[in-house]
């Protein structure tokens, strides 16, 4: 009873009328923001950080929390529209939303966006305002051990699962490690892959490489080899602007499943809300592959409907571990950390009893934020479906013109602009030989992670590398992997099975 009669003060005192126009401005800000690739939730929180010095503490980590979860949205929102994921949480929300996109149900796919983002979101603050003692226990096991089990997990079981030919899939997580270990190694100072250009000491960025594979690549693509399609023809958004009764119970389980999978790494330092995305999309092609009518690869609900849930529920989760343990998974939690320093204050046990009237404000301001963004969202979604009206020709064009802008607003250098080129011409040509993209934006993504964690758990044994398969979470990651291996391999074998059989009949 403490703790909900401390969560209805801090409704209390976030339900006032300049802190609801707060949380509206921030969520409008994040949205903006979020559609711009490059950029995304927490290139806005930091464009924000300076101007919200001159508000009182409380009304300006209100204001994050809309700019924070309004990013979210704006991400997912340029994801389904344009294939161009603002920043990594949103790749998955790519391979089936724009799909539905193309297929004349963008304003459909925006409402699953939408309401996806308010039921992982919701869900985890509920989960962050009563559980967050267990999930800091929980939280306390993991060591370097479990994160490369963690990572060897998503390499593998996205390889498989997420493109039909492991052998392709490999291939592509291969370039994606590849291009992560470029840069100075962080152990020993050693330039890598870095060919004596200073402009590659600190790496190749992340943000770059996934505007270039998804965005620009796929431009390059629509020019080269899809020019029937080019010559001012209009993707036309269809239907209403709202899931229908069949739409909804199609996408119900899925939001609860993502949900579900992203809530526990909220709350384990793993790079943010990419691992639960692709696990929640992973988990949803293999269930629909078990289908009479398989959907995946056409636009399926579910396959958009899942990622969504289980990247805002990983949100909402890392935001408790912020506030509760001091601990930043994300970048942007990062940034809301230094804002945190910046006004005196330390995140961690010691703030619910210090500054309990902020934080219980904050908790209830992110139940407030789900609230505003589905209440702006859904019946914007048709307006924002509506950029898909403008010609392709004129379309392509400026998808190609916020690209270059937007990477250039994130480093100021020409040389990314150069590297975004070159990146985007791998991707046109990983498009045209049908090799899968999400493997080698995972190897990027998890890549440091694996290394690091490789690393430190071998150090820490004294050149030991069996302390990797020691401890109940790593032998559970990899007893999963085994399954998930198995599972695949059974499902090609099936697949041959059924090939050969028909085969014969024809």
């Amino acid at each position: 009873m403490d703790t909900l009669q401390l969560l209805a003060e801090g409704f209390a005192g976030a339900l006032t009328w300049q802190n609801l126009l707060w949380v509206v401005i921030g969520c409008l800000l994040g949205t903006a923001v979020g559609v711009m690739p490059g950029l995304g939730s927490s290139m806005a929180v930091a464009l924000l950080l300076p101007v919200t010095f001159a508000l009182e503490p409380t009304a300006a980590f209100i204001m994050f929390s809309g700019v924070y979860f309004g990013g979210l949205f704006g991400d997912s929102t340029m994801s389904i529209l344009m294939n161009m994921p603002g920043q990594a949480s949103a790749i998955a929300s790519t391979f089936e939303g724009h799909k539905m996109a193309l297929d004349g149900r963008a304003a459909q796919a925006l409402a699953t966006a939408a309401i996806g983002a308010f039921t992982g979101g919701f869900i985890a603050s509920i989960v962050v305002v009563f559980m967050a003692p267990a999930l800091a226990d929980f939280s306390t096991q993991f060591g370097p051990a479990e994160f490369f089990a963690l990572a060897l997990f998503a390499f593998v079981a996205t390889s498989s699962v997420v493109t039909d030919n492991p052998v392709k899939g490999l291939s592509s997580l291969f370039i994606g490690l590849g291009i992560a270990v470029i840069g100075v190694d962080g152990i020993s100072g050693a330039p890598r892959f870095t060919m004596d250009s200073p402009n590659l000491f600190d790496g190749v960025s992340l943000v770059t490489v996934t505007v270039a594979i998804l965005a620009l690549g796929e431009v390059i693509y629509v020019a080269c080899l899809e020019r029937h399609i080019g010559g001012g023809k209009l993707i036309k958004p269809k239907g209403r602007p709202w899931l229908s009764g069949r739409e909804f119970r199609e996408a119900m389980p899925a939001w609860l499943r993502g949900t579900a999978i992203g809530l526990p790494f909220g709350v384990v330092p793993a790079g943010g809300s990419e691992i639960p995305t692709f696990l929640a999309f992973g988990l949803e092609k293999k269930l629909d592959a078990r289908r009479k009518n398989p959907q995946f690869g056409k636009g399926a609900i579910r396959g958009l409907a899942a990622p969504e849930a289980a990247g805002n529920s990983t949100t909402g989760m890392a935001m408790g571990a912020l506030l509760a343990l001091g601990l930043p998974i994300s970048a942007t939690a990062a940034i809301m950390l230094a804002a945190f320093r910046q006004y005196g204050l330390q995140p961690g046990p010691l703030l619910f009893e210090r500054s309990s009237e902020l934080v219980w404000a904050l908790l209830a301001s992110f139940f407030i934020a789900m609230i505003v963004l589905l209440i702006l969202n859904l019946p914007f979604a048709m307006v924002w479906a509506k950029l898909l009206l403008i010609p392709r020709p004129y379309l392509y064009a400026g998808i190609t013109m916020v690209c270059a802008l937007g990477i250039y607003a994130t480093s100021g250098k020409t040389f990314d602009l150069m590297l975004l080129l070159a990146v985007g011409l791998v991707g046109f040509v990983m498009r045209a030989v049908d090799f899968p993209l999400a493997p080698l934006i995972i190897g990027m993504v998890l890549g440091p992670l694996a290394e690091t964690s490789l690393r430190d758990a071998a150090m820490s044994a004294n050149g030991d590398f069996s302390v990797l398969v020691q401890g109940a979470i790593p032998i559970t990651l990899y007893a999963l992997l085994l399954l998930v291996i198995a599972f695949a391999v059974r499902g090609k074998v099936v697949e041959r099975r059924r090939a050969k059989a028909l085969a014969r009949v024809g």
